[in-house]
């Protein structure tokens, strides 16, 4: 095979993986190594790790990189997981750099340099997309990022952002809880996605109530029902002082939901109450800062100043 027509057959394809090739897909197609240290000695083509080829000599793009990260630790084996699947799915606005890539725990591979190591206790069945790069399905790696992530609210934000964007339904995630088990925060992961699915009555009034008692606050009435000049408005949790709480689920950041909340809390207010707005998800992380204010707007109100 001559020059132009080894060039011509390399390009064909590395255009399938953005501009990359292995060595294993070269030899199906008849090119040697010794025709890869000849392009590469020409400066026409990069080698990138014992595997990947680039058919260019221009730096990897973030595509060409992550075939790369799956072709250097196992083709048969790695999978990109966690935030980096997320990223390929479409997740926006979030940014993560490093490149996560889960293997079965019992495969013996190597970690190529800027790849993040995982190893899982197995495979979800179907939980591997093999059409383009090998990717875990959105629900399994949401779980398994928001196990993996640095705290608490970076796990609650994966997890409401992939729902949010609509990546996994909350169906799936609540799926995805049951079929895997991680190292850390298991509990606060499934809290998490239980509200994620089920909205505010996932909190459970016993649970906010404990919350008020561990402030040291009188327990509040809830689900009452007020008149205001909207109609009828069902409140999630108030006192008799006029202070409200209104724990708002993810439904509540949809369409024109947030427009009808807002009429909602100007009519309580108008109507001489204080409100107060948490969402469910941010309670779960930011509890002491919302008990917080939850305990001084009620101080305010059972001691107004003179």
């Amino acid at each position: 095979m001559k020059g132009p027509e080894r060039r011509r057959i390399a390009r064909e394809l590395a255009e399938r993986h953005g501009g990359v090739v292995s060595r294993a897909m070269l030899r199906s197609a008849g090119i040697e190594r010794r025709h890869v240290a000849y392009e590469v000695r020409l400066e026409r083509w990069v080698v990138h790790g014992d595997v990947t080829v680039a058919v260019h000599t221009r730096p990897l793009s973030r595509e060409e990189t992550l075939w790369r990260a799956v072709w250097e630790v196992g083709p048969d084996v790695a999978a990109l997981d966690g935030v980096t699947a997320l990223q390929v799915a479409g997740l926006e606005h979030y940014d993560d750099p490093a490149i996560h890539c889960s293997v079965v725990h019992t495969a013996r591979v190597t970690w190529p340099r800027g790849v993040a190591p995982h190893k899982v206790i197995r495979r979800v069945d179907g939980e591997v997309i093999e059409v383009g790069i090998p990717r875990t399905r959105p629900a399994v790696a949401a779980v398994r990022a928001a196990h993996w992530a640095v705290s608490n609210r970076q796990a609650a934000l994966i997890l409401l952002m992939t729902a949010q964007q609509g990546l996994a339904s909350p169906e799936q995630l609540l799926r995805a809880t049951r079929q895997l088990r991680g190292r850390r925060r298991r509990a606060f992961v499934k809290e998490v996605v239980r509200d994620i699915a089920l909205g505010v009555q996932s909190l459970g009034e016993l649970d906010f109530a404990r919350l008020c008692r561990e402030r040291g606050l009188p327990e509040p009435d809830r689900q009452v029902v007020v008149r205001t000049d909207r109609g009828r408005v069902y409140l999630d949790v108030r006192w008799r002082n006029g202070l409200v709480v209104e724990i708002d689920g993810v439904q509540h950041r949809r369409a024109l939901a947030v427009s009808a909340d807002n009429l909602r809390t100007n009519a309580l207010v108008l109507k001489g109450d204080r409100a107060l707005r948490i969402d469910l998800v941010g309670l779960r992380v930011f509890t002491d800062e919302f008990m917080s204010q939850v305990a001084q707007g009620h101080a305010q109100l059972e001691h107004p100043a003179a």
